[in-house]
């Protein structure tokens, strides 16, 4: 963890270019020949959450995701995610993303070692974020970004984003400090999350270790698979130390098609048997995962991949989402307009589920 801390410290802000690029230039990894057909019938309209933005004062904490992308792709992102204007607008009207959550792109605050500055920025970001959602009520919703430094006042700052800025729930990017959100010191904030019956999006960060698993593989450190992992198991830990249990009313989200979750549930129900369990759970995990937990499916355009989530999980549970500025929208927005659902899946992943959950 002090590794990780002091490259935070000791980052420099980033050079911020006068080019601007677009999603595709971006998305170099991203594949154009993703196959699509024609759909019988379009999805009446499409709404997307996981949405990035970036502001001036929290550059230098998105300096940490250096070591997880091509230096030549993250320097070029920072004018794409500042963008709250005709770029981000004429990229959604090309391609039909008729509304979007917007968050302010990780880690941001939570790496920040002062508790009252990350507070501090904390409500600044919701500010400045509320202020575009004015300015655009048709077309921008957003996810209050916290100081999970002191739990407390997360719940205090989820509560006024939601009140008074008329945000849609929080975007949390991982761990704190170390401290996973199943931990009894965040019961003060589920709380108000059950309260609020608004949904937390946990969004993938890097751990606060390096496992010895990903050693000399930096392809493996971070969207690749590394990101994945750690964003499972958060959930995962959610789920076995009863929090859902306490909370029955708190939802969460998952980006990436559930980060392998959908697979996975037979296999957790049959196997709980045989676990070391440390809490005693009131129901299997696969309960849990349909009644507490929902997806959607920024950064995988795989019909496979959506037919089994909207199997293993429920269609009601799946939500579109494009992971912009670091998927390609084109790419997202034709495939869940030709992917292989009936017109009821898709346009429940498309705006319905959204529109239900967040009570857009």
């Amino acid at each position: 963890m002090s590794s990780r801390r002091h490259f935070l410290r000791s980052a420099a802000t980033l050079a911020v270019g006068s080019s601007i690029l677009t999603a595709g230039q971006l998305s170099a990894w991203a594949d154009d020949s993703v196959p699509h057909s024609e759909p019988e019938s379009a999805p009446k309209k499409i709404i997307a959450l996981e949405e990035h933005f970036m502001l001036p004062e929290f550059v230098t904490y998105l300096a940490e995701t250096k070591q997880n992308i091509k230096p030549a792709l993250f320097n070029n992102v920072v004018p794409v995610l500042s963008d709250f204007g005709a770029g981000r607008l004429e990229v959604m009207d090309k391609n039909g993303i008729d509304f979007a959550v917007l968050s302010l792109s990780g880690p941001g605050v939570q790496i920040e070692p002062d508790r009252e500055q990350a507070v501090k920025l904390a409500r600044y970001a919701n500010d400045r974020l509320a202020e575009e959602m004015h300015n655009n009520p048709h077309r921008y919703g957003g996810f209050a970004h916290l100081a999970m430094q002191d739990p407390r006042e997360a719940a205090r700052e989820l509560e006024r984003c939601v009140r008074q800025l008329k945000m849609q729930g929080a975007m949390i990017n991982g761990e704190t400090n170390g401290l996973y959100l199943d931990d009894r010191r965040y019961d003060i904030f589920w709380e108000k999350v059950q309260e609020l019956d608004v949904p937390v999006y946990l969004h993938p960060g890097n751990p606060p270790d390096h496992p010895h698993m990903f050693t000399d593989h930096p392809e493996m450190w971070g969207p690749v698979w590394s990101w994945a992992v750690e964003t499972c198991s958060h959930a995962m830990r959610l789920i076995f130390s009863g929090t859902f249990d306490r909370f029955p009313g708190a939802k969460i989200i998952l980006g990436h098609m559930g980060e392998t979750l959908p697979i996975q549930l037979w296999r957790l129900d049959s196997r709980i048997q045989t676990a070391n369990l440390k809490y005693a759970l009131k129901e299997v995990p696969s309960y849990y995962v349909r009644k507490n937990i929902f997806i959607t499916t920024s950064g995988v355009c795989c019909d496979a991949a959506l037919r089994c989530a909207l199997d293993s999980i429920g269609p009601e549970n799946v939500m579109f989402s494009v992971d912009y500025p670091f998927e390609k929208t084109d790419i997202a927005s034709r495939w869940i307009r030709s992917a292989s659902v009936s017109e009821a899946e898709r346009n429940a992943v498309a705006w319905q589920n959204a529109s239900l959950l967040m009570k857009l």
